[in-house]
Formats: C-alpha cells, structure tokens, sequence
C-alpha cells in the first residue's frame, strides 16, 4: 500500500492525498490552492495522477482549499462515488457555485482562466453521497471508512480508511479548542498510519477568555477610531463563530456601543441556512440557545447585505461601523473593495481572525507592508492592523500534540501535510520527541510505501 502526496505538502492550500492499495485508487480530498489570485496558476496544472483512475474520493470538509477542484476533477474524467459529511455535501455545493462566480467575474475583468463550469459542479454534486459521523461505511469492496468531527468547521471530519490490514488516518484539519457551536475534536482511534495537518505546527494560540477579551477590547478600539473595521473572514464558520460572538457581545453582555454591522458575504449568508438545518452539530450551549429560540447569527444592528447595490451602500454610512466580509485571506471577493477604500483612512481598522496563506493579500498585510497594489492601483496602508490568532479554526502545536497523544493508539508513523515548512517540521519534531515515532514532512509528488 502507498500514499501519493498531491497537494498542501510543505505548504497550507490544495490538499489532495492519494491512497494506493494493491488495485484501488482512494482520493482524500482535492482542494484549491490559494495564493496573490483567487484561482491561481498551478490549479491548472495537471493532477499528480489520472482522474479517470480514481475509485473513490472521501472529503473531509467544505473548505475551497479541500474541495476547490472536484469539478475539475470531474471535468478530467473521475466517475466514482465522492463520499462526505451530509452538510458538507450542501456546503461544497455553494462554496463550488460561489468560486465558479468568482471565477467568471475575474475572467471579464483580466482575462483569467476558468477552472470549471456548471455542468462539471451539477455532475459533481450528483456523484456525492452524504454520511454522518461516526457511520461505518463500505467506499470499496473490503475498504471501510469513517468520518469523525473534527471540530473545524460545520460538518468537518478527519476521516479513519481501513484497508489491506491497516487503519489510515487523514486529518483534514482539526479544530481550535472551545470553537463556539461546534462539538470538540473527537478522540483519534487506533492508527497505524496519520496525515495530520500542521497549519499552525509552530504556534500557540491565545486561550477562550483572552481571545474573547481580545475581541473586544480591538473592536471597541476600532469603534473609538471612528472608521471602519474590516473584518476578513472565510465564509465557511470563521463568519458564524464572529457573528455567535456579537451575537452574545450585543444580546447578552451589551458590551458594544450600538453601531451598524454588516455581513457582506453572498456566501456566508447561504452557509448560515446549512448550519439552522443541522442543529445536532451543535455543541451543549448553541443547542441550549437554539432550543430557547435564540437565532445565536442574528442580532440588534446587523444587515446582510446580499446583493452588490446592497453592498456598494454601506459606503455611504457615516462614522463607524464593522463590515464583515470573504475572502478570508482577501485574495478575492467582497473585502478586497472594502480594503481598497478603507486602508488608506488612518480612523479604519484591519481585523486579521484566520490564516493568511503565503502570497495573499491578508498576509502582505500581515506583514507589515507600507502599501499594496488593489485593482492595479497602488494604495498606501494607514489604517490600523490587527491579529488575533485564537480566532483561527485550526487547533494550534499543543490542540494537535494532544490529539494524537490521546488516541486509542498512537499511530506509528505521522506525515505533517498542510502547513509550511517551518511550522510542518517544527510539528514533526516535536511528535517524535514527545512520543518516539516516526515522523516525515514530505515533499508534493512523494510516494511512500506505508
């Protein structure tokens, strides 16, 4: 049996792992790589194998970094079940419609290249079949596989593949501690063989009650500026966890002066019909809201603004106010129009709550850069940056040591896949000192006998 390491190897977007065993081909995932452009080039190149070859893809979660190229995939030639989480198929489904948008969008403005169509997302959703947590499933003749919460994001799974006596795990990617509706990370089982994710191998992230308190104090300073504070966030649960916290900030603690508050996310605003469908996601205090008739992602103040004339008149509100919108590396969508205004005006406040993948604009902000170049115009950065790294849906260095050290079997042998190199290798080290097992941070196209 071999695993072949096609995507989000020493670096964080575009993971897609492939399972070989003596006469099945079995995909976990195959996402989009993100980078300076929404749809960037190597998202065109040609798979590390071909697709029509391929029995059976698992998907672990909704991400565009884990399901982004599915169409294409498609498109090229698989014709096998796809196997998900029931949410996450609904999810996927609207994540591959809104990039699709995106796509045609920038294809009118610079020309750029289409990854797939209509037709491959129709013929795409058509082959996915929804499972729950937990479920036991037959993906092949004798291959068993079964998705468990991870914790991550809405219908989020690391997935367990039984196969020719082995028992192989695929992360995905797990969850921070204490993330607001979701349930915690269930425990790994019994592994001899884990892909784990090193998104944030490297770093710890603030705990429950700084990262609330750290909410507040930089929107209540980004309120006292006077403009506007920018809040880029993916819209797949980074935009629900923000507005479950306004949410109990503006309703229950009434802790922020009452100013406007936008979502401005098409997106975002169709995933929150998934999360209402779905409320046995839910952890003990979102199913205790829910079941009081809490609607926990709306409050006093907040407008959705779905359309792009409902968008554009947020421009015209004076004074301060928070707009909430994707992309959440702010390599496309809605913030980027909101950067292009606002990070010029000394009174407006950037709000960094996720990942910012090498490359992106939300990381050169990151960074510290004087200025950017926004729709081919170069804009100077006078507005305020600002970080919290606890409001990441990735669990950090201590959440993932943990995890595994807490298995039903420690797995002999972990790949740190989806994170760069640094924080991948500081991953693998520690898990090999700490539990004296082998560790690899293999490199994109690697096949390894396991």
């Amino acid at each position: 049996m071999k695993i072949k390491f096609c995507g989000a190897d020493r670096e964080v977007t575009g993971s897609c792992h492939l399972l070989k065993t003596k006469d099945k081909n079995i995909l976990v995932d195959c996402g989009m790589y993100q980078g300076s452009n929404f749809n960037e080039g190597k998202n065109h190149d040609n798979f590390l194998f071909e697709p029509s070859e391929i029995d059976v893809l698992l998907v672990t979660h909704a991400h565009l970094d884990h399901v982004g190229r599915i169409p294409k995939l498609v498109r090229e030639g698989f014709q096998g079940k796809i196997y998900m989480t029931e949410a996450t198929v609904e999810l996927a489904e609207l994540i591959w419609e809104d990039a699709y948008g995106i796509m045609i969008e920038n294809n009118k403005k610079y020309q750029t290249p289409i990854l797939f169509d209509t037709v491959d997302i129709a013929r795409s959703r058509a082959l996915c079949q929804g499972v729950k947590y937990r479920e036991r499933i037959e993906v092949l003749p004798n291959i068993f596989a079964t998705w468990k919460d991870a914790g991550h994001v809405f219908g989020a799974a690391f997935i367990e593949v039984e196969a020719e006596g082995k028992r192989i795990g695929f992360s995905g990617d797990i969850g921070n501690e204490n993330v607001p509706i979701l349930q915690d990370t269930e425990r790994l089982g019994k592994l001899d063989v884990l892909l784990c994710e090193s998104t944030y191998g490297d770093r710890i992230h603030e705990d429950l009650k700084m990262r609330q308190s750290l909410f507040l104090n930089l929107l209540k300073e980004g309120i006292e500026r006077g403009g506007t504070v920018m809040i880029p966030a993916f819209s797949l649960e980074r935009t629900q966890e923000i507005l479950y916290e306004l949410n109990k900030l503006i309703e229950y603690k009434k802790s922020l002066p009452k100013i406007p508050i936008f979502l401005d996310s098409p997106l975002a605003i169709d995933m929150i019909a998934v999360y209402k469908k779905y409320p046995e996601y839910y952890d003990e205090e979102a199913m205790r809201l829910h079941l009081l008739g809490d609607d926990f992602l709306d409050f006093p103040g907040l407008e959705v603004t779905y359309t792009k004339e409902q968008s554009k008149k947020i421009n015209s509100i004076p004074g301060a106010k928070i707009v909430i919108a994707g992309a959440g590396m702010m390599n496309g969508g809605r913030i980027v129009h909101h950067a292009f205004r606002h990070l010029s005006d000394p009174a407006s406040t950037l709000l960094i709550v996720g990942y910012q993948a090498e490359g992106t604009l939300g990381r050169r902000l990151y960074e510290g850069v004087e200025s950017v170049k926004i729709f081919d115009q170069t804009v100077e950065v006078n507005c305020a940056i600002k970080a919290i790294g606890a409001l990441s849906a990735h669990g950090d260095q201590v959440k993932i040591i943990k995890w595994i050290g807490e298995a039903e079997k420690i797995p002999q042998k972990v790949f740190c896949v989806h994170g760069e190199p640094h924080a991948a290798t500081e991953l693998a080290h520690r898990l090999r000192d700490k539990y004296k097992i082998e560790t690899f941070v293999p490199e994109e196209g690697e096949e390894v006998e396991i």
